[in-house]
């Protein structure tokens, strides 16, 4: 069973200004949905404004609330924080939330969209308005439900805005493995981070998850793991500068599963970036990350087919 969160509001209307497009969180429902696959559905309630000012500051929480976000911050952003955006970040930050929860009770759920992990202390960026890895980790510690949170984020692009806002706590590590040459230019200094060279392929980059994984849970010992898990270290991925198959981003995903579950821990995965002029596929390769987590002993091919009727191949 795949246990995952999702909300009407993750859905948003095209914004007036920027290029992001947020039919893909439709998408991936849809395709998880025609999959065949036996899926859960959970909806979130909105992060409490506490939980978001804890890590963000106040007054940039104020501006999101108010839809006054100011002209160059929305730049960052890449698109108007709008009184529907101020609604949905607040909902797929409950919706990471809720997935630590379900996590917790089922081994593994995951967030139907989030992984926003530009942003940053005063402002957003990036398409990233709420960091919700960096305020899901801070409530997991501060609730009790964890000691020592491993966040690993295995978008192309670095998760800065992560690596900023915990930068220096004890009980979190944050973990990266990204594009070295991609976005953004001036990286933050996560506790790892592993910068990969253009290109790498499959049996690489796992070569590099093997290296750094098992010895980060083993020192750490951490007793849960967040996971961003973008699609777009993808091949055909247009943001990225890596080339992953379809196959490999499915042995990705069930590496990082398996290393953690050897341990008996819980983990939650937000969706992250994935980008592309067929958002179709795009919400594929987010539908399969999900259910290669969820259904371990499918073959990937069997996975690959599922989606794929939905994409119309």
């Amino acid at each position: 069973m795949l246990h995952v969160v999702h909300h009407a509001d993750y859905m948003a209307p095209k914004p007036e200004r920027g290029t992001f497009k947020f039919d893909k969180y439709y998408l991936v429902m849809e395709a998880l949905r025609t999959s065949g696959f036996a899926v859960t559905e959970h909806a979130p309630e909105p992060s409490p404004r506490g939980w978001l000012e804890a890590v963000h500051c106040p007054d940039y929480v104020e501006q999101v609330f108010t839809a006054s976000v100011p002209r160059e911050k929305e730049r960052r952003i890449g698109f108007p924080v709008t009184p529907h955006i101020a609604s949905r970040v607040r909902h797929t930050n409950g919706g990471t939330w809720l997935a630590a929860m379900l996590a917790k009770e089922h081994g593994y759920a995951a967030n139907s969209a989030a992984g926003s992990h530009h942003a940053l202390h005063d402002t957003g960026a990036g398409y990233c308005v709420f960091n919700d890895l960096a305020v899901t980790a801070n409530r997991l510690i501060a609730s009790g439900e964890a000691k020592r949170v491993l966040i690993i984020d295995l978008d192309v692009h670095q998760g800065d805005g992560t690596a900023s806002l915990l930068a220096g706590r004890e009980d979190v590590f944050t973990l990266s493995f990204h594009a070295e040459k991609n976005f953004p230019a001036r990286k933050a200094r996560s506790t790892l981070d592993v910068a990969l060279q253009d290109k790498i392929g499959d049996e690489a980059y796992l070569a590099e998850l093997e290296r750094h994984i098992p010895a980060v849970l083993s020192a750490f010992a951490p007793d849960f793991v967040l996971y961003q898990a973008g699609v777009d270290p993808h091949g055909d991925d247009k943001l990225g500068r890596l080339s992953l198959s379809d196959e490999g981003l499915i042995n990705r995903d069930r590496y990082v599963l398996e290393q953690v579950r050897l341990l008996g821990l819980p983990i939650a995965s937000a969706l992250g970036g994935g980008y592309g002029e067929d958002q179709c596929e795009v919400a594929a390769r987010h539908a399969r990350s999900m259910l290669a987590m969820a259904f371990p002993d499918t073959e990937p091919e069997d996975l690959i087919a599922a989606t794929s009727v939905f994409t119309g191949v």
